[in-house]
């Protein structure tokens, strides 16, 4: 049925409907651009913004589009203000979060903020290829916000706010993995700080507080936040210009030890990789190209942060001073500086390279970042992170072994002066990741050839007592003035070259991927070690343990300490040798590999010596004598004081276990040095190679021969007080083993030459006539154990026998350079 309207309601009709969309039109059309910015404070520089304090937000201009239709491209990356306070979270004050190339794209009335992916490219191609390179990889558009204000020249105005209230430096997840909780944000407390607003000719720094509702708060969080509930960080933004034409990106060599970024360039000629590496590094200039040594155009100046405290920040002022002998020789003149922050300066502004000194509560790794060009690997800033409290795990760890009554005496067994000239170290250490250098993990093994290992202070015997000998290296060594050379140098490519196989062919390095994990092959390569003799040094660190071990007491105390705290200060006393037992571990089955490229005479990886890997079995087992495990009547009587008060988490974590209720717990204390050893020898990567080489080479260090020298010491007859530590090492032994079966990795060859042993171990054991009668038990418990493989799964699943080692790395402060 039609429906007619009269000719007046027609009219009306036609006019609402045609003047709605017109209304809505008026309603969404942006406001001038004078009005929008007036009675606002602008700020010039990388970008114009305009701060309104009072509205709480924060407006960018960005100019017309280029022809690519991007309205700006800058570097970006996140840092945080604020962390958690417990390195378990990874996040720390002054971490900075990823670097991404974002561009900013105008499309319709709105404006986004997109993530570039510079990795994949066809720099060499056409447009066309270049294009459908670009094209063919996801990019991550991450934000969008309504254009406000159009200027008469194109520009446009953005409200950056919600763009820096985001979660952009993954705190929620960063947090749900560190099992903290699942975080909500919550939108009324998540504000953009217009006060922290600037702008500078080369970069804008933004800064937003964040908000977050915790559901089910882990134990760290509920520990430190006042209210676990509800966790607050300020996170800072810093968007920075992209560096001029200019710099020259150096293909990465992989026996140097820089840090790298991955390139796939698919307009490489065919016979060339389309994978490469640049290495990372900072733009230096000279101010006279043609001469070998100059002065720059703009100097490498690292500022220590003003929170660390007197004498701390001398003494990093001095440490990360020590690599500008290495610039001198590489060819520049005071190209390299270190100074104080100056007062009022942001640690965090993009324009400063800071050592950071941050504060945990609870001690653990301090770290060295970059940000950097992901184009080119050119370094924009450097940023170090140092925990405070690493100073005073070391002060207490020489205080054990040479007594709390030398600190402040200033001498050369002095722990404080000790601390601190592991502090210049570790001010080195972490600069050096900072400018662009790897871990060298073999350089303890030439003499302390680099800051970039892990140092342990050297430690002699002196009597009936240990005094530190020339404790840490000063200055460079010969491998960091090596990679400096091969890394910054004005170089042509052919002397570059012969230089880089020289150094790297009197050299050793060895780097994080083949040092870390339990089990690597690589001899050299060992975290917390010295010398060029593993086993040598392992022999010589028992002696030193027991000497510390023989005099712990009341004197590895300062004065007013509560007695219990011995239980703290006994753990990295009693383990002293455990980072030294990896190193040992790591002769037998090993192979000396290295990262060789075509014609350089290093291509074939060498396997250690098979006397070498018998005497490093044999140095391993003298870590599992009852004697070396034992403590003393006196000792274990002022291990039983206790302490009144609320707990500290510092303290608690680094304890041994007990299954003694308050009572400090001997046995505990004795597996756990037994596991450090057997953990080292058993890890599964080494039993492979041990049980592969043996069918290879019957002359060889094999599976079978390395499991019988451990059974063998393990059971060797031992009574009196010796009595219980020797079962506990058994008991160990035998669960090592049989943890083995039921491990993924390794292969069925190997566990049945574990099985085996097992077996002929459980045959001998079931049958004891010992006169002992707790051995005797203890010999038949362990046969009935490895007989009944359901029991034995039981006890192993159920880890009813297992006591967790405390806490030992970072026993010098440092972590990985890419944390």
């Amino acid at each position: 049925m039609a429906v007619r309207f009269g000719t007046a309601a027609t009219a009306l009709a036609l006019i609402l409907a045609l003047g709605a969309p017109m209304a809505a039109q008026a309603q969404s059309a942006p406001a001038s651009y004078a009005s929008t910015i007036e009675g606002l404070a602008r700020q010039d520089g990388l970008l114009p913004i305009f701060v309104d304090r009072a509205g709480g937000k924060v407006l960018m201009q960005l100019p017309a589009p280029a022809e690519d239709g991007v309205l700006a491209r800058v570097i970006h990356h996140t840092a945080l203000r604020t962390g958690v306070g417990s390195a378990v979270t990874g996040l720390d004050r002054a971490q900075i979060g990823p670097t991404n190339i974002l561009a900013f794209r105008r499309i319709g009335r709105r404006v986004i903020a997109e993530f570039e992916n510079p990795r994949y490219r066809a720099t060499q191609g056409s447009p066309e290829e270049q294009a459908a390179a670009r094209d063919a990889f996801v990019g991550s558009t991450v934000w969008s916000g309504e254009v406000i204000a159009t200027d008469d020249d194109g520009a446009v105005l953005v409200d950056i706010s919600s763009f820096v209230t985001r979660d952009a430096h993954g705190i929620v997840p960063s947090l749900a993995r560190a099992g903290q909780g699942t975080l909500r944000p919550v939108a009324d407390l998540t504000l953009i700080d217009p006060s922290q607003a600037r702008a500078f000719p080369d970069n804008i720094e933004l800064e937003a507080r964040l908000t977050f509702a915790v559901d089910n708060p882990g134990r760290v969080l509920s520990q430190i936040a006042p209210d676990a509930r509800m966790a607050t960080f300020t996170v800072h933004h810093s968007f920075i210009r992209l560096p001029d034409a200019g710099y020259e990106p150096r293909p990465y060599d992989p026996r140097t030890g820089a840090i790298s970024t991955l390139i796939t360039d698919f307009s490489a000629p065919l016979d060339e990789p389309i994978v490469s590496r640049v290495a990372n590094r900072f733009r230096l200039v000279k101010t006279d190209p043609m001469a070998a040594r100059s002065t720059v155009v703009e100097p490498i100046v690292f500022y220590v942060d003003r929170a660390a405290p007197e004498p701390i920040r001398t003494a990093l002022v001095e440490g990360a001073l020590w690599w500008a002998e290495a610039f001198e020789r590489a060819g520049y003149i005071d190209a390299y500086r270190v100074e104080v922050l100056p007062e009022g300066v942001d640690p965090l502004d993009a324009r400063y390279n800071v050592i950071n000194w941050v504060n945990r509560a609870t001690r653990s790794w301090s770290y060295g970042q970059s940000v950097v060009d992901p184009r080119t690997g050119e370094i924009v800033k450097g940023s170090v992170l140092l925990g405070s409290l690493r100073v005073r795990q070391d002060i207490l760890i020489f205080e054990g072994l040479v007594g709390a009554d030398q600190t402040g005496t200033g001498g050369p067994n002095d722990p404080r002066e000790v601390a601190l000239a592991r502090i210049r170290q570790l001010s080195a250490h972490e600069v050096g990741h900072a400018i662009g250098l790897l871990h060298n993990f073999a350089a303890s093994t030439q003499g302390r050839a680099s800051v970039m290992d892990y140092p342990v202070p050297q430690v002699a015997v002196d009597g009936d007592r240990v005094r530190f000998q020339d404790a840490y290296a000063v200055g460079m060594g010969e491998w960091d003035r090596f990679a400096i050379d091969w890394l910054y140098a004005d170089a042509e490519p052919a002397e570059l070259a012969r230089r880089t196989a020289e150094g790297a062919g009197r050299l050793r390095f060895v780097s994080d991927g083949d040092a870390r994990v339990g089990g690597d092959a690589q001899p050299w390569g060992s975290l917390w070690d010295n010398g060029s003799d593993p086993v040598a040094e392992l022999a010589h660190l028992m002696q030193v343990r027991r000497i510390a071990l023989d005099r712990f007491g009341l004197e590895a105390l300062p004065q007013g300490s509560a007695v219990n705290d011995l239980r703290r200060r006994l753990v990295p006393i009693y383990l002293y040798h455990r980072y030294q037992v990896d190193a040992v571990a790591k002769l037998v089955g090993g192979l000396d590999y290295g990262y060789p490229v075509l014609g350089d005479g290093r291509e074939a990886a060498r396997p250690v010596p098979v006397a070498d890997q018998r005497a490093a079995l044999a140095g391993l087992m003298a870590t599992l004598d009852p004697a070396a495990l034992d403590l003393s009547e006196p000792l274990l009587a002022l291990l039983a004081a206790q302490q009144s008060g609320d707990g500290d988490p510092q303290h608690e974590v680094e304890l041994f276990a007990t299954r003694q209720g308050q009572l400090f717990d001997p046995g505990s204390a004795a597996e756990a040095a037994a596991d450090t050893s057997l953990a080292a020898l058993f890890a599964p990567r080494r039993v492979e190679r041990l049980a592969d080489v043996e069918r290879r080479d019957p002359s060889a260090l094999g599976l079978t021969e390395t499991i019988d020298a451990v059974i063998a010491t393990a059971f060797r007859p031992a009574s009196g007080r010796l009595g219980e530590p020797a079962r506990r090492v058994q008991a160990r032994t035998v669960l090592t083993l049989a943890g083995l079966l039921r491990s993924d990795t390794v292969s069925a060859t190997s566990a049945a030459v574990v099985e085996d042993r097992l077996n002929a171990l459980a045959s001998r054991l079931g049958s004891s006539r010992g006169s002992d009668p707790v051995q005797r038990a203890h010999d038949r418990f362990l046969a009935d154990l490895i007989t009944d493989r359901e029991r034995m799964d039981q006890v192993l699943e159920e880890n009813r026998v297992e006591t967790p080692t405390p806490p030992g790395s970072p026993i010098g402060g440092e972590a990985c350079w890419h944390c």
